[in-house]
């Protein structure tokens, strides 16, 4: 897996060559389902010290779509998570092979849980999701010019849809309602867009 790393202008390629690395000395797979595989590695920390280090390989992309609608409201779905047994509202997410265009998927996922298609397409974050234990890594869009069709759940998801306005879910996000960090990270890019211009003023003004 290749993920493109752009630097910020403060650090330059040359400066990232001279780092120290980690490295294994050996390494086993202990767990493996279909969508992940925990790694077991003894290793060489940067500062050369050894130690052990368990690492989670996602088989998938993660993907996240937030479909405004021409109102200023949002469409989330709300589902129980297994890993904290609680549930989540979140926007339309699910994984991607990294053989896939990242935007196909999440116009799947789009179609699959919200039951929606939109016209215009934006992509707006790319990021790792959880860097100390995972590799993980996320793509997120803003999806407009929405129309309504068949929802398609998988056989394991068990969905509640609300249409709810943007001001309503920035306000969840801040005060730590909406806890899935794709949805968080991207109810916070599309307010940051907003407020700085980059989203046509007709929608901006529906969101600031």
């Amino acid at each position: 897996m290749t993920i493109e790393r752009p630097l910020p202008p403060w650090d330059s390629v040359e400066r990232d060559a001279l780092r120290p690395r980690w490295t294994r000395v050996t390494s086993e797979i202990a767990f493996e389902t279909p969508w992940i595989r925990v790694e077991r590695a003894d290793v060489i920390a940067p500062t050369g010290k050894p130690g052990l280090y368990g690492l989670v390989h996602f088989a998938n992309r993660a993907v996240g779509v937030l479909p405004m609608h021409d109102d200023g409201t949002v469409t989330l779905v709300g589902q129980m998570r297994f890993a904290f047994d609680a549930w989540s509202w979140e926007m339309p997410e699910g994984g991607v092979p990294f053989g896939e265009s990242p935007l196909d998927g999440a116009k799947r996922e789009l179609r699959e849980e919200a039951g929606l298609i939109a016209a215009h397409w934006q992509e707006i974050l790319n990021f790792d999701v959880t860097n100390s234990v995972a590799d993980e890594v996320a793509v997120c869009y803003l999806a407009t010019g929405l129309t309504v069709t068949e929802a398609e759940p998988d056989d394991t998801e068990k969905l509640e849809i609300v249409r709810i306005p943007f001001k309503d879910v920035l306000e969840a996000v801040i005060k730590g309602q909406i806890r899935d960090s794709l949805t968080v990270a991207t109810v916070l890019r599309v307010y940051h867009m907003a407020v700085t211009g980059a989203l046509p003023e007709a929608l901006a003004r529906l969101i600031k």
